[in-house]
């Protein structure tokens, strides 16, 4: 059961959309290695606006998956692709349903 989530706002600069999609499918693998995110999200929002949405069971797996390699590859790319530092907001599921 998922209890806990992220939801971050991305917004590439101006030129760089498709290198910000390009890392965000990149970072597929990466989610499905860890093992305390149960849900993983890469979404478009706008032309220059993107997100990811994760949900865990617990926050000791969201402070895992903040400390992991797509938060490493995110930030070590947003001064070059980024318009502006990325809003990470935890947030509480309040109902899920998800399927296998």
């Amino acid at each position: 059961m998922v209890k806990v989530g992220l939801l971050a706002r991305i917004v590439a600069k101006p030129g760089k959309e498709a290198d910000v999609e390009a890392l965000l499918r990149s970072a597929l693998p990466l989610a499905e290695a860890e093992a305390t995110t149960t849900v993983w999200f890469a979404i478009k929002l706008g032309p220059r606006e993107f997100g990811i949405f994760d949900a865990f069971a617990n926050d000791e797996g969201r402070k895992a998956h903040l400390a992991g390699a797509i938060a490493a590859a995110l930030m070590s790319k947003a001064d070059e692709l980024l318009s502006e530092p990325p809003r990470i907001d935890p947030v509480d599921v309040l109902a899920a349903k998800l399927t296998k």
